[in-house]
């Protein structure tokens, strides 16, 4: 395992914890104890995964995340004690793909780890590299994502949601259905992860997000995906 894990956490207890779990499973990890440190450092070493507090001093985790978004695809896996819904959204909204309240379990945080770097890391069949249909077309090699011949920029879970939904068109998918594909069965019961993920996807591939012509909602079901506008 030769993954490289960037911490931005100011409590030093939970930054050593973190820091001998993660060197323990294998991985190289970095710290920073500020935000403007943790840019520094994710730009200079182009970390698979970054593990972001939300209250940091000076610049804060949420500002922290747009940056990390506005300037790539890294996983980002926000750690925080802001443990309302509303802060779940925000966290989400600002670009995490995962969300973690402390205190927290620290298997159960490398096993987030693992699922968020599986994820982007995953193989496909060597006889299905391409998934294409009307106004979509994906490799799923190189994660090129183009919608009506565009190149889209796409988060992690962004990424995963749209391929899970181009492998059903048509279909109605409930929302433990995609929350089970993309995150997992913990997060049955989470549904605002899904709400903020169709939102960021919508912004970016639907000509008019407030009037959808992809992503179709079925009220109190889930979601339809029409690739053809």
């Amino acid at each position: 395992m030769n993954e490289r894990i960037l911490i931005i956490e100011d409590d030093q207890q939970i930054l050593k914890l973190l820091q001998r779990g993660l060197a323990y499973e294998g991985y190289t990890v970095d710290t920073a104890t500020d935000g403007r440190m943790g840019l520094i450092l994710a730009r200079d070493h182009t970390p698979d995964l970054v593990i972001l507090d939300w209250m940091l001093p000076g610049m804060d985790g949420l500002e922290v995340c747009h940056r990390l978004r506005t300037g790539g695809s890294i996983p980002i896996l926000m750690l925080t004690a802001k443990d309302t819904v509303q802060d779940r959204i925000q966290g989400l909204d600002a670009g995490a793909d995962d969300y973690m309240i402390k205190p927290f379990n620290l298997d159960e945080l490398l096993a987030r780890v693992r699922s968020l770097l599986r994820r982007v890391k995953r193989i496909e069949p060597e006889t299905n590299k391409i998934l294409s249909g009307g106004d979509f077309f994906i490799d799923l090699d190189s994660r090129l994502v183009t919608v009506r011949g565009k190149e889209i920029r796409l988060t992690p879970k962004e990424y995963d949601l749209l391929v899970f939904f181009m492998r059903n068109p048509g279909k109605v998918l409930t929302q433990r259905t995609l929350l089970s594909g993309i995150w997992g069965v913990d997060y049955t019961s989470q549904p605002e992860y899904l709400r903020v993920f169709v939102n960021q996807l919508r912004k970016k591939i639907e000509p008019d997000p407030l009037k959808p012509q992809y992503i179709l909602t079925d009220p109190w079901i889930g979601y339809r995906f029409k690739p053809c506008s």
